[in-house]
């Protein structure tokens, strides 16, 4: 990649120095012509996008031999891009999720645009989530009620948003300039009514819902057969549908986008724990506000997020919510211990909170969280036992990153946290089968650290991924009513991810990923596990996956999309001990399939 993209989106231009995967070749983006730099001789390419003001994309020649010199030194980019779909699975907790073939419909771009392999984000991704589900370009229109093109050009002249903008891009190629449009061609072009009249919302453009689904099916096997009762499942061996997911993914208004997701999970081995079970259940849900600003010579993207599970808004694949395994295996045993942030009240919450993302490096966000009753938890196929109980008022996260990126180079080093002050459940397994919670709390403050670095290479992307969590735990409510033996525990999580993704079509990834969770021994609170005192599990995963569509679509249904994966997942210890860990450990083979 030698280019960057500006795409102007709402009041601003917003610059990104990547070019996705897609932008090697010029064939991907439909009735759109290059359009000559008469300045420096590069090459752009008009896409229509509909996030605002104005529903173009325009792009610039950049000095790249002097960065400094730049009139502006960063500006935020909008990706376009077919983004993210979920695979929730294991139990009731919510996982990561992959990309979302409405996403793609809706801007019209081919997965690779967005994921180096789903749903691992690329720099155009995760700016298509920051503005909101929102980026338009496809054929259909993007939102319910069309916009009118010509008020949005004019208002983008009002806003000083004409070819006199200061905003420095690179086209050395025409086949490198292909995202963006120098922006003196788009103009004039936008000058021609009838040229307006192609873009996003021409009356003709018919508006299709942004609706998807995805399913997985995977054959589990284990080094030892999985304990009885397993019904109803054989001991080992199992092919099982499961997850089965149906999304709203895309925008409602020219600002306002969801991802939703309303999935069907076949239950666990032995059947569900207690009454309040479900198969189907509502998922990942993120729904946003996005919109930009100019802070004195700051470019800014803003915006509000309300979502039901913490860190499923994070745009980078190293927090808890799109970790990861992006598959896993319902059947498998799995480490019973982990960090309150890392998906135990997925789907139990409900959120409103804030983001700003300044000058396309530094990203900020603050949200609050608030537990949902017992009645509409289960109403919406969550069993709230599965979480240890409810939130005493509401519980704060914070997040806070930082991506510098130089040619093809992207680098992310952040952190982020959650306070929590939970009121533990009595338990459905007392004489009354009580509903209710203990009056004292048990407080939790997690504190994360994170980094990534990702690099586009010629056909291939290269990540490297960590992740480290503490948790610090004053338990007063459990102490004081015999659930745990310490007054006071921690508990860490430590990831360490590397992948390969290679082939732009017909893509190969390797993936190999070290985990370690360690903590305080306590012997009540940990009774259960296979040392009866020690949270600790440690392990490797190894995966190798193939994804058939990354650059072009597939044949007769254009937004569909697969990928196969063969995983093995290998416990040096589990659940406090080392003796019969390898027993646990699991061969999984899965074909996902979304459309």
């Amino acid at each position: 990649m030698i280019g960057g993209a500006i795409l102007v989106g709402k009041r601003l231009g917003l610059l990104c120095t990547a070019t996705p995967p897609c932008c090697k070749n010029g064939t991907f983006f439909e009735e759109i012509s290059p359009v000559r730099n008469r300045h420096s001789g590069g090459y752009g390419v008009g896409l229509r996008m509909n996030v605002g003001l104005p529903s173009v994309s325009v792009m610039k020649h950049r000095e790249r031999q002097h960065p400094l010199s730049q009139r502006r030194a960063f500006a935020p980019v909008i990706a376009v891009c077919c983004a993210v779909l979920g695979a929730f699975v294991v139990g009731f907790s919510t996982h990561p999720a992959h990309a979302l073939p409405s996403f793609a419909r809706q801007t019209g771009q081919p997965c690779g645009t967005c994921h180096t392999d789903l749903p691992a984000l690329t720099p155009f991704g995760r700016r298509f989530k920051l503005f909101g589900y929102t980026i338009g370009g496809g054929k259909f229109r993007t939102t319910p009620v069309p916009t009118s093109v010509r008020d949005k050009f004019d208002r983008a002249v009002a806003y000083g948003m004409t070819a006199d903008l200061p905003f420095p891009a690179l086209a050395h190629t025409k086949d490198e300039a292909v995202l963006a449009a120098y922006v003196d061609g788009i103009y004039e072009k936008a000058a021609d009514a009838k040229a307006i009249e192609q873009l996003d919302g021409h009356p003709d453009k018919i508006w299709v819902p942004p609706i998807s689904m995805m399913g997985i099916i995977g054959f589990t096997h284990t080094e030892a057969p999985l304990p009885l009762p397993t019904d109803p499942y054989q001991r080992n061996d199992n092919v099982v549908l499961t997850p089965v997911s149906f999304f709203w993914g895309g925008a409602i208004t020219d600002n306002i986008g969801a991802f939703a997701q309303l999935t069907y999970n076949a239950p666990p081995p032995g059947g569900f724990p207690d009454p309040f079970g479900h198969s189907w259940t509502w998922d990942n849900t993120d729904i946003r506000y996005a919109n930009t600003l100019k802070i004195g010579s700051m470019d800014v993207i803003f915006g509000i997020t309300a979502n039901n599970n913490p860190t499923v808004q994070d745009v980078w694949n190293t927090t808890p919510a799109w970790t990861f395994p992006y598959a896993v295996s319902n059947i498998a045993p799995t480490p019973a211990t982990k960090t309150l942030i890392d998906g135990t009240f997925a789907a139990h919450v409900g959120s409103v909170g804030a983001y700003a993302f300044i000058n396309d490096i530094l990203y900020l966000e603050a949200t609050a969280y608030r537990t949902l009753d017992f009645h509409t938890q289960n109403s919406l196929g969550v069993d709230p036992f599965s979480a240890p109980g409810l939130f005493d008022g509401v519980a704060p996260y914070w997040r806070i990153a930082l991506e510098p990126h130089w040619g093809d180079h992207w680098l992310m080093v952040g952190a982020f946290g959650m306070l929590a002050r939970v009121n533990p459940w009595i338990g459905p397994g007392n004489p009354v089968g009580t509903t209710a919670t203990f009056p004292q709390t048990d407080n939790f403050a997690d504190i994360g650290v994170d980094a990534q670095y990702q690099y586009e290479g010629r056909g291939y992307w290269l990540t490297l991924r960590g992740s480290l969590i503490r948790e610090f735990q004053q338990l007063n409510a459990s102490f004081a009513n015999g659930l745990s033996a310490n007054p006071t525990n921690d508990l860490n999580t430590l990831r360490l991810q590397a992948s390969g993704a290679f082939g732009a079509d017909n893509r190969v990834v390797f993936t190999g990923q070290y985990f370690n969770t360690w903590g305080t021994p306590d012997a009540i609170l940990y009774a259960g596990l296979a040392s009866g005192l020690s949270p600790d599990s440690s392990g490797w995963i190894a995966e190798i996956a193939y994804i058939p569509y990354g650059v072009s679509k597939a044949p007769g249904w254009p937004w569909a999309n697969a990928r196969i994966g063969l995983q093995y997942t290998w416990y040096d210890k589990f659940d406090g001990t080392s003796n019969g860990a390898h027993n646990n450990n699991t061969l999984f083979l899965y074909a996902w399939f979304a459309m």
